[in-house]
């Protein structure tokens, strides 16, 4: 008979009440010593760790923490640091560690980019120059400390050296060719190999292996580097199993990479559309293998489907000799309890999943298939899918309708790009290289603590209003004396751009406590998504409406664009994908209308996660490019020409999108490219880019000041591919992370370096 376990991928860092988070902060202001801030992380571990054990768990993940991110912890751990900030014989202190996730005084910070297509950063490696050498085993370190404090024989969790190669970059660019993956680890996998050797030499059963690239191979061939690396780690630790561990998507090689050297390999049941459900049902699997089976979603919060993936995991239990019950991925990307949720209406609660409720699913699915009885189980999961299901936020009638009558909208502007430019210049004039940032200015501590003591009910709604009234003039005042030329009213009133949406628009749920690492500290709440999505009343026109009163200058409407509220969601799964993303941009639609019938001329439609969103599988992009567009056009093409129309975008590597770019038909748009150094830009080098744009000149990840020299170049080098008629000068990115001395400061040297470009400009002419 198979042999069936309870297994995970790795768990959230964060904290039930963002411990992790405040640890960090409280570091980085110096309220905390090293020695504390060592001890606090340990016992946030160790309690995370004690969760998965008392659920039930039979191998559980250590040394998935990290103290900001775990490719920058991997990257550390081998001395691949950026040669700027020198080269280590030793451990890195935490200041020196932090100074490449954050940047300081002398250095921009390491690249930072989305783990693979989720909202997800990670600290991209850099293979330049750099001296690998294995300064501290990270993985035998956090194993042994699970087995002292707990007793618990873990399965330490590393990114896979592949992987790591190819998440890096040399001379600039991503790591892609043979010839490069070859010679980087030929230095890299001797220190794996050290560290594979001291793990297996120290009792480990199992480490985990994650090599997620694999399911971006599209060929037998592309598989050599991966068993180069295994065959290379069960050389050097032959005692120590190997779970070889894919999600995110299928596998294309699918017998290439079931038949490498190792012990067990994970497949992810949930996504990569039944690719690999099809494979091993015509391929079959390695008997001698034990099957990692990804079967409860590891990146949304639904409540699972237990009778239908019991018929999954007992069809993979007649195909593999044995079986790992275990989520899609790591728990990292969901909230950890939905305990803390006592506003969620109970049809909601029930069908909700984080962490914690994910947990004892497969531990059910794991007994079941072991033949203890979870008859229970089975039943309430049922009851619960059926009265959400059946709620009235799924079974909007009017929703429902428009959706159906979508073919017959109208979603083009009424006339081209080059006749509307026209006449917004006409109403706007503004002038050439004209200034304005992203959107969000800093949420201070008197910001977040105003909005904490209105939520808890010591402020009633008209003090709190009057409280954002005065910070918005404020900064209003502030732009005006810096010299900006199209200004924006802050986003006092809202935490996130994606969350603030979902507590206004009907079909929402805005969790109470549904955290979520995004980079470093940075947590956010992803609204859920449950029911049809409606308009219920005026958004953000108050607020708009307000700032242009106070301002002779356009004040920019700002709202958050579909595809992006639909990847920063935890989106509903009984339904298409395109069809929420299309009730969002209906709703979206009618608040454009609103802003423009209210006297705002020029509407920003954010959509930072198109790019980070693609498919992993190239074959997959267009139909979600086109469904990107189609919404996007849906929300912005019910306005005049004179109104003119704005959207952000986020991260680099926009060569194979520009066409998609182009046809989002926004007038302008603004793009993040200061921490990938300006690469992008030889993106539109290539093509004749009719709009305007803004490429982001400094960063704003960074507590660094950029120089006005800094700017200035990278104004500079905007300006060789793109006219100065349509050039924008902007950060690349909004501005709330950010304190007000460091806004305002940057700010300034970005006036001062748009106008001594202006000058060269003017003395070339």
């Amino acid at each position: 008979m198979t042999t069936v376990k309870s297994s995970n991928l790795g768990y959230p860092r964060l904290g039930e009440h963002r411990e992790w988070k405040k640890l960090l902060e409280s570091y980085w202001k110096g309220d905390v010593t090293e020695k504390e801030f060592h001890a606090t992380s340990k016992e946030i571990r160790l309690t995370n760790l004690k969760k998965q054990i008392d659920a039930g768990i039979d191998i559980v993940p250590v040394a998935d923490n990290s103290n900001y991110d775990h490719v920058l912890d991997t990257s550390v751990a081998f001395n691949i640091v950026p040669t700027r900030f020198g080269s280590y014989t030793k451990k890195l202190t935490l200041d020196q560690y932090y100074d490449i996730a954050r940047g300081n005084k002398d250095n921009v910070a390491a690249d930072m980019t989305k783990w693979f297509n989720i909202n997800y950063h990670y600290t991209v490696p850099e293979f330049d120059n750099t001296q690998p050498r294995l300064l501290e085993n990270r993985w035998l370190k956090y194993w042994q400390e699970a087995k002292n404090e707990l007793g618990v024989n873990g399965k330490p969790v590393i990114v896979g050296p592949v992987t790591l190669i190819k998440l890096g970059k040399l001379h600039g660019d991503y790591v892609s060719t043979e010839k490069d993956i070859d010679i980087l680890l030929d230095s890299i996998l001797p220190l794996y190999q050290q560290v594979f050797k001291e793990l297996q030499d120290a009792g480990v059963d199992w480490v985990q292996l994650d090599e997620p690239s694999l399911v971006k191979v599209a060929h037998e061939e592309e598989v050599k580097p991966y068993r180069r690396a295994v065959e290379a780690l069960r050389a050097a630790a032959p005692k120590l199993n190997i779970e070889l561990q894919t999600y995110f998507d299928a596998i294309d090689p699918y017998q290439s990479v079931v038949n490498l050297p190792v012990q067990a390999v994970g497949l992810d049941f949930v996504n990569g559309n039944g690719e690999n459900l099809r494979h091993i049902r015509e391929f079959g699997f390695p008997k001698e293998k034990i099957l990692a089976a990804g079967v409860i979603d590891g990146h949304n919060v639904w409540t699972a489907d237990l009778s239908k993936k019991l018929q999954l995991v007992t069809e993979l239990q007649g195909i593999s000799s044995e079986l790992w019950i275990q989520p899609s991925n790591t728990l990292l990307h969901v909230p950890i309890t939905t305990k803390y949720e006592t506003a969620a209406a109970p049809e909601l609660l029930g069908g909700l999943a984080f962490a914690d409720e994910k947990l004892p699913e497969i531990v059910t699915l794991t007994q079941t298939l072991n033949g203890d009885d979870t008859r229970v189980s089975f039943t309430e999961n049922a009851a619960a899918l059926k009265a959400l299901n059946e709620s009235k936020a799924r079974n909007n009638v009017t929703v429902q309708t428009a959706i159906k009558n979508l073919d017959q909208s109208h979603v083009e502007r009424h006339s081209t790009y080059a006749e509307r430019s026209k006449l917004q210049q006409a109403q706007l004039h503004l002038p050439k290289l004209p200034t304005t940032t992203i959107g969000s200015f800093p949420q201070s501590t008197e910001v977040r603590a105003k909005r904490a003591a209105w939520r808890k009910g010591h402020l009633t709604d008209d003090q709190y209003d009057a409280f954002i009234k005065l910070e918005t003039t404020r900064w209003i005042k502030l732009q005006e004396d810096l010299g900006l030329d199209v200004l924006v009213h802050g986003e006092f009133e809202r935490t996130d751009m994606v969350e603030y949406f979902g507590q206004k628009l009907d079909g929402f749920y805005a969790t109470q406590n549904g955290w979520v690492q995004s980079y470093g500290s940075r947590g956010v709440r992803p609204p859920v998504i449950f029911g049809d999505v409606d308009y219920i009343e005026p958004i953000t026109v108050a607020a708009s409406t307000y700032a242009q009163s106070q301002t002779e200058k356009p004040v920019k409407g700002m709202l958050t664009a579909p595809l992006t509220i639909i990847n920063w969601s935890f989106v509903r799964n009984d339904i298409k994908r395109a069809d929420v993303q299309n009730q969002i941009a209906l709703a979206l639609r009618q608040e454009v209308i609103n802003l423009e019938k209210a006297g705002i001329n020029i509407i920003q439609v954010d959509e930072p996660a198109l790019r980070e969103g693609l498919p992993l599988k190239k074959r997959n992009w267009q139909n979600y490019l086109d469904e990107a567009v189609y919404s996007f056009k849906i929300t912005t093409t019910g306005v005049r020409d004179e109104t003119q129309i704005h959207t952000h975008m986020c991260y680099s590597d926009f060569e194979d999108i520009i066409s998609t770019i182009s046809d989002l038909d926004a007038d302008v748009i603004s793009i993040e490219t200061s921490r990938s150094h300006g690469e992008i830009i030889s993106a539109f080098e290539a093509v004749d880019y009719d709009k305007q744009i803004g490429l982001g000149v400094y960063d704003i990840h960074s507590p660094r000041i950029p120089t006005v020299e800094e700017i200035a170049d990278n104004i500079r080098r905007g300006l060789k591919v793109i006219d100065d008629k349509q050039f924008w000068v902007n950060p690349d990115c909004g501005l709330k992370t950010r304190n007000e001395e460091q806004t305002l400061s940057a700010l300034a040297n970005l006036e001062k370096a748009r106008n001594t470009v202006l000058t060269e400009l003017e003395a070339e002419a």
